[in-house]
């Protein structure tokens, strides 16, 4: 009788990696952690995440609640 391999699909690899990626971004930036809103253009964190991703500035939410 042969043994199982299990093979890792790495799609399910990658989507973990970014949803791991996608919680660091929210506690330091201060935004609300939602695993519903990865891949989710409409999302307002989701958004300022990609705009990290490519190397730009994104708003800080901790800087805008710390106002007086």
């Amino acid at each position: 009788m042969a043994k199982q391999t299990f093979q890792p699909n790495p799609r399910v690899h990658q989507i973990f990696e970014d949803l791991e990626k996608y919680l660091e971004f929210c506690a330091d930036y201060g935004y609300k952690f939602d695993e519903a809103t990865l891949y989710d253009m409409r999302s307002f964190p989701y958004r300022q995440h990609q705009k990290q991703l490519s190397g730009k500035y994104p708003k800080d939410s901790w800087a805008e609640d710390a106002r007086p």
